[in-house]
């Protein structure tokens, strides 16, 4: 082995050992230690059901870091019956500007509240324990925190970004206590929102929905309705992770999931791919736990967004 060949391995593993992932990319590196100890934080707070204080502290939580960080931050704020009281539950979806000043923009988007109860548990009993959410929700939120550390340096890279980035995280995406109530409460109204507002000065040319991102050993294959609905933008970016070298982002149509990227497609236009893991193993049970959950598997995902934001965002269409 040559001296050289030596020195790449003994990198490649190191980057390895450090949770990292171990691929040439331009700009900035996302950092998945980082991402996790955000996912850490979001679950220590316990459930975060839409309209309790579980959700509200984790507002707080989002809101100071994103504008500690240069974000625009902004509520898109609507009132729902509760699915067993029937009383109003103030829904809040978190909108995060970034270069607000362009009329062309791309969206990265997660839902942001847990699920009352772990629903898919088999013993009755186990179903009524907390549901903390570390991969089905603070995930998709963990990568978009990460994310905001690196969007000054993709405004100053060599080719900067010429189209506007938002977060946007849905509240209301399983705010469900038994079969037949109402899913994707934040998302439908979001994209409603955005359809009907006559004075709107901006467009939303694609979009991507992380959706349980941090599983140990994940496996992104392509998602039915993603090819359906925005086959570019899917296609777009699997081609990113194969290109980064990221395997687990598997060019193979396998699972057709109902989220919150529905409402995006089909009522507001935006051609948006769902990025999940629907084979992880607790989903919708009381071991959804940060011990489930990887700063590798976040590494992966979070780089491969950089790659996406740097494809899309760098167009020169304003």
């Amino acid at each position: 082995m040559s001296r050289f060949f030596g020195k790449v391995l003994i990198l490649c593993m190191a980057g390895l050992v450090c949770g990292q992932v171990a691929f040439a990319q331009k700009g900035p590196v996302f950092d998945g230690s980082r991402a996790f100890s955000y996912l850490e934080a979001i679950c220590e707070i316990g459930p975060r059901i839409s309209g309790t204080d579980g959700m509200h502290r984790q507002q707080e939580l989002l809101e100071k870091h994103f504008r500690d960080l240069g974000g625009d931050v902004r509520y898109q704020e609507f009132d729902v019956p509760h699915p067993q009281s029937g009383q109003p539950v103030r829904m809040r979806n978190m909108i995060v500007h970034w270069h607000p000043q362009a009329t062309q923009r791309i969206l990265l988007c997660c839902h942001y509240d847990t699920r009352p109860f772990p629903d898919r548990e088999a013993t009755p009993a186990l179903r009524q324990m907390p549901f903390i959410g570390a991969n089905d929700g603070a995930s998709g939120a963990a990568v978009l925190m990460e994310l905001a550390h690196h969007m000054d340096a993709l405004n100053r890279q060599a080719n900067p970004l010429q189209m506007g980035v938002d977060f946007i995280f849905f509240d209301g995406e399983e705010l469900v206590y038994k079969p037949g109530d109402k899913y994707f409460l934040g998302s439908e109204h979001f994209a409603r929102e955005y359809r009907d507002r006559p004075t709107r000065n901006f467009n939303y040319r694609s979009g991507v929905l992380l959706d349980m991102v941090a599983g140990v050993d994940a496996t992104f294959y392509y998602e039915i309705n993603s090819l359906r609905y925005a086959p570019d933008v899917t296609r777009q970016l699997w081609s990113v992770a194969s290109r980064m070298g990221v395997r687990e982002f598997v060019a193979r149509r396998k699972h057709e999931v109902l989220d919150d990227h529905l409402a995006l497609n089909q009522i507001a236009g935006i051609p948006t791919c769902d990025v999940i893991d629907f084979d992880y193993p607790h989903w919708h049970k009381r071991n959804d736990l940060p011990a489930a959950c990887s700063p590798r598997t976040l590494t992966k995902v979070g780089r491969v967004m950089i790659g996406w934001i740097q494809a899309n965002g760098s167009s020169t269409i304003k």
